[in-house]
């Protein structure tokens, strides 16, 4: 299927208005389990939402592979984390947390200036370091995917996990708020120790595929963009997308919602609503995919969060070594 036509191609060759740019070649590369592509509902802030999104799933027939959360580790207590790991382990579904702290909620300047400064990025050896005690953590709890946002933490975090330090099943996932726009910044992400990659939303079918020529690391990729990273929504690109873009997380953010980072009880009926509103926006995409004949290449198997290996950096010098 992956010869598909276009969304709305056959009406457009009826009135003469043929394609006339090539379409870039199809991915030949598949997760783990054979499959090309996976939803994720992001922003699930807690327990609560993520029941909202289990609830909200079930009744519109929305399979979730993965949700994430964008507050961060710190802003979770012990029995949040464990409570999130059970609902999703009860319905497959893997549950993704941010590292932190970060750039943006720090005492430096420079991110309030036009340039943004250092951005999400973490700031000194202190906030390096705490970004690697919420990793022990959360993997101590039974967290095994973690969303990053500095080249620093992901590689210190990726030398432990090579070490044996972490677990070796521990997956990380690069925050768009970070992401890359092209093929040579895709693979050394990958190479740093990233096991998926949030790429920015603005890129053209063309651009995805020609990161995906540069690795097999897991695309993700926001057809529903929030606002701080665009606000794009571009639902009618699910198929293009899943075809060259393969092994590809599509994600459901939301326009015109307030940020909610960091959330707690003052902003639960914001996190709980917005929840289940992605929900809907995944199901409308699915609509479209089926409307257009299904997607053109098989969706990946609930419960079975594994991904691709990409080629990774050597292995760093022992410290003290030359």
């Amino acid at each position: 299927m992956t010869d598909q036509l276009l969304p709305g191609e056959a009406q457009l060759r009826t009135l003469g208005l043929d394609v006339t740019q090539p379409r870039p070649p199809a991915s030949q590369v598949t997760f783990p389990d054979g499959g090309a592509w996976r939803v994720e509902i992001p922003s699930v802030e807690g327990p609560e939402a993520l029941t909202a999104v289990l609830e909200e799933s079930a009744e519109r027939d929305v399979p979730v592979h993965r949700v994430s959360q964008g507050s961060g580790v710190m802003m979770l207590d012990d029995a949040e984390i464990t409570d999130m790991l059970a609902l999703g382990a009860d319905r497959g579904v893997e549950v993704c947390l941010f590292l932190g702290p970060r750039g943006t909620w720090d005492v430096g300047a420079a991110t309030r200036t036009p340039t943004g400064g250092a951005g999400p990025r973490a700031r000194g050896r202190d906030q390096l370091g705490q970004c690697l005690q919420d990793c022990v953590r959360a993997a101590e709890l039974g967290v095994r995917n973690l969303l990053v946002a500095d080249e620093g933490v992901l590689w210190a975090a990726h030398r432990l996990r090579s070490r044996g330090d972490l677990p070796a099943d521990l997956r990380f996932k690069l925050s768009v708020l970070t992401g890359p726009v092209n093929p040579a910044a895709f693979a050394v992400w990958a190479a740093l120790g990233a096991d998926s990659v949030n790429v920015p939303s603005d890129l053209t079918t063309t651009q995805v595929a020609e990161l995906r020529a540069a690795s097999p690391a897991a695309i993700d990729m926001y057809l529903e963009a929030p606002d701080d990273v665009g606000g794009f929504v571009r639902l009618y690109d699910a198929a293009e997308l899943i075809r060259v873009g393969a092994p590809l997380y599509l994600k459901f953010g939301l326009r015109n919602a307030p940020g909610i980072y960091p959330v707690g009880r003052h902003l639960r009926d914001v996190a709980i609503s917005s929840a289940r509103e992605r929900v809907r926006r995944a199901r409308l995409a699915l609509d479209i995919l089926e409307r257009g004949g299904g997607a053109p290449l098989p969706m990946s198997k609930i419960g079975d969060p594994a991904l691709p290996v990409p080629d990774r950096f050597g292995e760093p010098v022992a410290a003290g070594g030359a």
